[in-house]
């Protein structure tokens, strides 16, 4: 099955609450739409903050969700001092702390950084289609040779993308856009 590239640079997710004590009581404003159905990047940044070493101007990522995500890549964490768990999206349960700091306010949240898994977006109709679960990994070639594998990330609406970081996407020489293809072993 081809799949196509998205490259994600690091960026945050944000509940209501947490948006307006960075931006106040402002709408968060589209800068552009990313790659799945209603997901856009927007034209606010924060900082991100760890033991006094700063990250500036990280991407916030609308819309509005329900839990507080920052995800970067290996390299951030580095820069940052800390090491952060590999992790699904929406999964931040027990991931590490964060601050945060906006234009209008400084958050301290208890947890929510993490270094998220290399995933395929897609609909549960297409999983189910080809027999497949969420989260079951699939390996990913491109020409004949094994990349890495990635698990599926089954969601509604979501449009078939295979998302990697930054590192990542340096790593194995790929970029947004770039199609490979993804095995779907004895199915």
């Amino acid at each position: 099955m081809k799949v196509v590239i998205g490259i994600s640079n690091r960026h945050v997710h944000l509940k209501k609450e947490v948006w307006e004590s960075l931006f106040g009581q402002i709408p968060m404003e589209k800068r552009n739409d990313l790659g799945q159905p209603g997901q856009f990047a927007t034209t606010s940044t924060v900082d991100i903050s760890y033991n006094g070493v700063t990250i500036e101007h990280v991407r916030v990522i609308g819309p509005i969700r329900n839990y507080n995500q920052i995800e970067i890549s290996a390299s951030d964490a580095r820069v940052l001092g800390v090491n952060p768990p590999r992790r699904q999206s929406g999964d931040v349960q027990g991931s590490l702390p964060i601050t945060l700091i906006g234009p209008k306010g400084k958050v301290d949240l208890e947890s929510g950084l993490i270094l998220a898994e290399m995933h395929i977006h897609m609909t549960p109709e297409m999983a189910n289609d080809l027999n497949l679960v969420d989260k079951e990994p699939l390996p990913v070639y491109l020409g004949e040779r094994h990349l890495f594998d990635a698990k599926v990330k089954i969601g509604d609406p979501a449009a078939l993308e295979l998302h990697i970081d930054t590192d990542e996407g340096k790593l194995y020489n790929l970029n947004t856009g770039t199609e490979v293809d993804v095995k779907i072993c004895g199915k």
